[in-house]
């Protein structure tokens, strides 16, 4: 197969799914679509193939890429993002104001810009791309610190210039920035003025960033901001709604000249609208006309302390008593008596009375009034055994209340037992002691009588005394 110097012969070998297999002259096998085959073209078709170089079609797909890479570097490379220029605004003792120009980004985006403190993160500027402006609050007073803005963007990072900053002490006045709304007295507002400009601090009309301070002495509006705004001349202003919902704090003018006076920043409690304004010198303490908290002025009326020779106003608790009523209290010595207090002294203590005299050999025991049977009876009184010997079981003794008492043998007798009693209880002896068994318990009655009145206990029990 001869071919020519400007194309190529090929036999179709095969057609499948939109490709041909061409064979060449030395068995050269290629794959070619064979939509671009002639039309009629089969297995085993013989065509001819030519190849052209397209120089203008190179040309100028060269020229429009080099125009769309110089768009691009007009664009997007000519001009970058700039840093920040960060500047102070005011400055207080405990607070500093810092703002800046609107930031630069030709044409990168934003990813953050975020404020450093002692090149610590603090926080990130809320609305970026409008906020010009930040207050850092809770410094701590005469202290440096510095502060830097960091940008990022698209196109990198960009750092703003670094600012020291030395907060002020507590005679510096100058960090003051006040906002005056609704002065009616003309001549305190001009004094107020006058001192604040011989202090160096700055006031408006329009509460701003660095606002320290609203002084008004009423929160009504302004005529002239009544009429702008076209409400009633005696609602409160603008302005300062908008200082109560900043927390911004209202004070008088008294306390601008109290600070002009002592040179130094006076407390603001005593100056609040409202409160009684301090007259006098402005070095003694302004917390005097205070208001009182809630739970201090609802107990204002009580005092502080009970009154001399007379009861307090909360009373302790009676002291516990103590059985038997001379042992001493929990972590007391047992020697809490007086040196001079001998034995038999302390002894007295437990001497019982005639009426109280009991049989040598009974325990003491309490008892309450209760039923007894009458068939019940006493045991018979025994002689006290040998020592050694197991004594018998205490029985109470019931005594009888007389009126008066038969003969003089008897009152002695019971001092002599009473006295033994008390020798007895200082040395009680170790003695084993038998328990009675109980006495035995009588059937119960049927239903029909546990239900009698009480009339019928009368005939079978009797209460005594004990």
């Amino acid at each position: 197969m001869a071919a020519s110097s400007d194309s190529f012969t090929f036999t179709v070998g095969k057609l499948d799914a939109g490709m041909a297999i061409l064979l060449g002259d030395r068995a050269h096998l290629i794959e070619f679509p064979s939509i671009l085959l002639p039309p009629g073209a089969s297995t085993g078709s013989i065509v001819n193939i030519a190849v052209h170089q397209n120089h203008a079609a190179e040309r100028k797909r060269d020229n429009e890429f080099w125009e769309l890479q110089n768009e691009i570097l007009d664009m997007y490379g000519r001009e970058a993002p700039k840093n920040p220029d960060l500047q102070v605004r005011n400055v207080t003792q405990t607070s500093v104001t810092l703002e800046w120009p609107p930031i630069d980004l030709a044409t990168a985006k934003l990813r953050s810009l975020d404020i450093y403190r002692n090149n610590q993160r603090l926080a990130a500027i809320p609305a970026p791309l409008t906020n010009t402006s930040t207050k850092v609050s809770g410094l701590d007073l005469s202290t440096d610190y510095t502060f830097q803005l960091i940008l990022r963007t698209t196109a990198g990072t960009f750092p703003s210039n670094l600012i020291r900053v030395h907060t002020h002490s507590i005679t510096q006045t100058s960090g003051i920035s006040v906002c005056f709304g609704n002065v009616q007295d003309d001549v305190l507002l001009d004094n107020a003025k006058a001192a604040l400009d011989a202090m160096g601090a700055k006031w408006s009309e329009k509460i701003q960033i660095d606002t320290t301070h609203f002084v008004c002495t009423t929160p009504a509006a302004t005529p002239q901001g009544a009429a702008a705004t076209g409400s009633n001349a005696g609602a409160p202003g603008v302005e300062y709604q908008r200082a109560l919902q900043l927390s911004i704090p209202v004070v008088q003018p008294h306390w601008i000249l109290a600070c002009h006076s002592e040179k130094r920043m006076v407390p603001i409690a005593s100056y609040y609208l409202g409160a009684t304004p301090n007259t006098g010198p402005a070095s003694a303490s302004v917390y005097t006309t205070r208001p009182q908290s809630m739970s201090a002025s609802s107990y204002g009326n009580i005092p502080h302390s009970a009154p001399v020779g007379g009861a307090g106003i909360r009373a302790s608790m009676p002291p516990p008593a103590r059985s038997p009523p001379g042992t001493s209290f929990v972590n007391n010595s047992s020697g809490a008596y007086p040196p001079s207090a001998n034995p038999a002294s302390r002894a007295a203590r437990f001497e019982s009375t005639i009426e109280e005299a009991a049989d040598p050999d009974a325990e003491e025991r309490r008892s309450r009034v209760g039923t007894m049977n009458k068939a019940f009876k006493f045991p018979p009184e025994t002689s006290p055994r040998s020592s050694g010997g197991s004594p018998p079981p205490p029985v109470p003794k019931v005594v009888a209340r007389m009126g008066n008492w038969s003969s003089g043998s008897d009152a002695e007798e019971g001092k002599a037992k009473a006295k033994k009693k008390a020798r007895r209880l200082r040395n009680p002896p170790r003695l084993a002691f038998e328990v009675p068994p109980p006495p035995p318990v009588e059937k119960e009655r049927s239903p029909r009588h546990s239900y009698s009145d009480d009339s019928d206990l009368g005939d079978d029990t009797v209460d005594i005394p004990l």
